[in-house]
């Protein structure tokens, strides 16, 4: 057997090793972002700076602005069913 025969063999060896590695790697990343779940495996929270908003009176056609943080205080992941709304009350 010639040299380069011993070395194409020991090449060889290496590769098949190294192929099969890189399956298994592939396979489990595959199962962990298939198991992630609905909520990215742990429970949201929501959370706002402020509940109440409170201008006073105001006149008709008269806008009002204003700015509110949302956060999401879990360690999942926080999705919306429904698109938010927020609820005007009056007299309250």
């Amino acid at each position: 057997m010639s040299k380069k025969q011993k070395k194409q063999k020991q090449n060889n060896k290496l590769f098949l090793p190294l192929i099969i590695l890189g399956g298994v790697l592939l396979i489990a990343a595959a199962f962990y972002f298939a198991n992630q779940g609905e909520n990215g495996g742990g429970t949201p929270s929501i959370a706002v700076d402020q509940q109440k908003i409170d201008y006073g009176d105001v006149k008709f056609n008269v806008e009002k602005t204003f700015a509110i943080k949302v956060t999401n205080t879990g360690d999942g992941t926080l999705r919306f069913k429904e698109e938010p709304y927020i609820e005007v009350l009056e007299g309250c």
